[in-house]
């Protein structure tokens, strides 16, 4: 939160992000904020006016199913894979496994893997001939699933 001046007030600049899979319907619901109006519709008739104090940032993987009419009415930062690196994948795999494994057993097979993949994935590149060219965060993840 940020503080703003205006209007001889002071406001209180809100953020709120929304992060995980995109929905199709729900992010179709979303476009009714996502307009200049700042107006969410509910499916009940109900209508909720956001503040203009409020910023909407959604974080995602990817907008498969958001329609070019959603995604023109935000504005896009792409990342690419050459600057996040593959360690992020290991991370946000850690965060879900919490509940499945316990602690001490979680950091070691996190920090396993992060050493293995720090040997392999140049091996894999120099050494390693691919039918189908893969990237390394393509590798990072299929093997986090097999775990």
């Amino acid at each position: 939160m940020e503080d703003q001046k205006r209007d001889g007030k002071i406001w209180t600049k809100k953020w709120l992000c929304f992060d995980g899979p995109v929905d199709a319907l729900w992010i179709e619901n979303m476009n009714t904020v996502l307009d200049d109006n700042k107006m969410l519709c509910l499916a009940n008739g109900q209508r909720i006016k956001m503040p203009e104090t409020c910023t909407m940032m959604f974080e995602v993987q990817d907008l498969r199913v958001a329609s070019p009419a959603t995604v023109s009415r935000c504005g896009m930062v792409y990342l690419e894979l050459v600057h996040l690196g593959w360690e992020p994948l290991i991370t946000t795999w850690k965060e879900k496994m919490e509940e499945e494994i316990p602690e001490p057993y979680l950091t070691t097979i996190t920090d396993t893997v992060l050493e293995i993949c720090r040997v392999v994935l140049p091996i894999i590149r120099r050494q390693c001939k691919e039918i189908v060219e893969s990237l390394n965060p393509n590798i990072i993840t299929s093997c986090l699933n097999l775990l």
